[in-house]
Parts: C-alpha cells; structure tokens; sequence
C-alpha cells in the first residue's frame, strides 16, 4: 500500500486516521496515543503498512476518552469506565467527580487554616517584639456515646465512642463489618492521646487516617471477599482549641450552633453526587433506591487503591454541641425531628438516648449509633 496513513483510503466502510479524527475532533496523534494504552483500538490494523482504520461510530468513545482526560481522570479509570455500560460509566464519572471535589474542598480548608494560623502568629506579636498575653478562653467537651442494633437486626457492627479526645462513629458492612468498624475507630486513638498542637493536628489527621485504613484491610483481609465487607468512619478529633475531621462513607457530624443544626460532613454517596450535580433532589434522595449505595468507604480491596477519608480542621465555640451518627438515624428519622431532640436534651447522655429512641420509633430497620458532645469553657 502507498501512501501516508492520514491519506490511506478506507476499506469494508471504514475510516483512515486523518478521516476520524476530523470526525471525532481528535489529533491523529491522540488517536494513536489511545491505541497504545488501550483506551482507543482501531477497527482495523493493516497487516502489512501497520495503518490505523476506524468505525464511524467510534467517533462517540473517542470523544468520551478526551472529555475523561479533560477533568483529570487517570488513564487506568478511564479504560475501566469506556467499558462499562451507560449507567454504570454515568455512575463512575459521578464517584470521581465527587472525589475531586472533596479533595479540593480539603485543599481549600488547609489553606484558609494556613492562612489564619500565620495570622493568628503574627498578630499574637506586639510591634515591640512582646507577647499580648491574651490566649483563647480555654474549652472543653462533655460527652456520651451509644450504639444500638436496632429492633430488626441481629448483630450490630456499628461502634460508637467518645473519649476526652476522640469521637468517633463506624458503621461496618459486610461479613466482616463489625470487626471493620472496631478497628477503624481503634486506629484513631494514638492520635487522640495527650495534647496535639492545633499546627500540628492536621498532619497527625492524615496519619490516623492511614492508619484506620490499614487497620480495617487487616480486619477484614481474612474473609472470602474481603473487598465487600469494611466500614464508614466519622470521627472528631479534639484538641482544647479546634476539632479534626476525618471521614469517608455516609455516617454523619453535624454542630448544633445559634439554635441551628448544620451538616459538617458531606456523604460519599451515590445520591449525594446526583444532588450535587443536580441531577436529583433532596426530597427525591430519600426515597432513591440506591440512597445506601456508597461510592467511599474503608474497605479491604487492593492495598495499591485504598480509600482514604477526607481529613480537614474545623473551628469550635463554646455552646457548641455536636453529634455524630450512624445512617441507622440519619436515614430513617426526619432531620427537623433530629433537630428538636438535639436542642431539647439535658445534656449529652439524654441526647444519645432520646436520639435512639427516635429511630426506634422509626422502625430500627438498622444498627443506630450516636456520640453527641458539648463544648463548654473551662
């Protein structure tokens, strides 16, 4: 054949490179790109010139390759996603989506941290080299913890702690989901012990978060199949000044402050994606036949692609309370009623129970674990 191969003519209704990636808006060198890492194959590979032919219909993947790789997907998850289905490829764009967001919102709360910590330094400074003397109101939490297997199920995997130092909530799934959650929380309290240095705590944040990881690959590396059984993982990490955030999956941390109840977590879930890209409504969430499906969670899959939970700093005030919970409440009991019960209740350990109670109420269709904490000044 003769020729270079933009300008080799087509054969059996095909298309030569230089023809398809006009159709498909796409470099001949992209193209070619995509066949060496498997993304892209040709219809055709000519035996002899080693020319490239390709289906019209093609046009339509290849242009999906290059949308993949224009909000940052790797090239391993895009070949992973150009052979699903629809559904499943809408679904996987979704759980990466929602991944880099939640990435980006981490990165965008570590550098407002940064930037009022070197504040916080500064003005902590006189002009004339002197300290001010004035330091923040000391604080500290009051606390309780419950967890509870609900009125249908017959084993709990849920754990539920609260420390001087860390609250935590696991919620365990699969076989091996009562050992998963166990030792996620387990894996948080070295970073809990003795006083960490709010500088300092966000850096002991990722390390924990490691470390529950590995924690829960090891709990569960023994079952049949291991990557079906692992937890969720919310937890607060408290340091006399602010709180640490380390979470993946659906369990929830919400602050009661001003008579308002705010969500600080954010699910990574497959419902939750389709809200924030706007393809579903809160109430339509609710009754979505996949609101449990997670698209995060410490799990016991390939060490080389573990999840890791978000980790991030929040700032405390006293009044303050917090609860933490499992989807066994938040999934079943209206959250304006949440809200009722968390104002209303006499403290901590009223808090806990009543909350319980609620999702009793509910039916109990799951394990319901709950940790409410208050910040008061010293």
């Amino acid at each position: 054949m003769v020729g270079d191969e933009g300008g080799a003519s087509g054969r059996a209704g095909l298309v030569t490179i230089g023809e398809f990636a006009r159709l498909s808006r796409l470099s001949a060198k992209a193209l070619r790109r995509y066949d060496e890492l498997g993304l892209l194959r040709p219809a055709l590979v000519d035996p002899v010139s080693g020319y490239r032919y390709y289906d019209r219909t093609q046009a339509e993947a290849a242009r999906l390759v290059a949308w993949l790789r224009r909000i940052g997907m790797p090239l391993a998850r895009i070949a992973e996603v150009v052979a699903l289905d629809d559904g499943a490829a809408a679904a996987e764009v979704r759980a990466f989506w929602a991944g880099v967001e939640a990435e980006t919102a981490a990165r965008r709360e570590l550098a407002v941290f940064l930037a009022d910590h070197l504040s916080a330094k500064e003005n902590a400074i006189m002009p004339n080299g002197n300290e001010t003397g004035r330091g923040p109101v000391p604080l500290g939490i009051r606390y309780a913890a419950l967890a509870h297997p609900g009125a249908v199920r017959t084993s709990q995997q849920d754990t539920a702690y609260a420390g001087a130092r860390l609250l935590a909530v696991a919620d365990g799934f699969g076989s091996g989901g009562a050992g998963a959650s166990a030792a996620a929380v387990d894996a948080l309290k070295p970073a809990a012990r003795g006083a960490v240095n709010a500088s300092d705590l966000l850096g002991a944040l990722h390390d924990a978060a490691e470390s529950a990881a590995r924690a829960v690959r090891d709990a569960v590396g023994g079952d049949a199949a291991p990557a079906e059984s692992g937890t969720t993982l919310t937890a607060l990490v408290w340091t006399g000044e602010r709180l640490g955030v380390v979470h993946i999956g659906d369990s929830r941390a919400y602050v009661l402050r001003g008579g308002e109840l705010f969500r600080i977590t954010h699910d990574h879930t497959l419902v939750q994606s389709m809200i924030d890209d706007g393809s579903l409504t809160e109430e339509e969430a609710a009754s979505h036949p996949q609101r449990a499906m997670l698209l995060r969670a410490l799990a016991g899959g390939p060490e080389g692609q573990p999840a890791r939970p978000d980790v991030r700093l929040h700032d405390t005030l006293p009044g303050d309370r917090y609860l933490l919970c499992s989807d066994g409440l938040s999934a079943v009991v209206d959250e304006a009623d949440v809200t009722r019960t968390v104002i209303a209740a006499d403290g901590p350990d009223a808090a806990v129970h009543a909350l319980v109670a609620l999702a009793g109420d509910a039916g109990g269709p799951d394990n319901v674990s709950c940790v409410v904490a208050d910040v008061v000044a010293l």
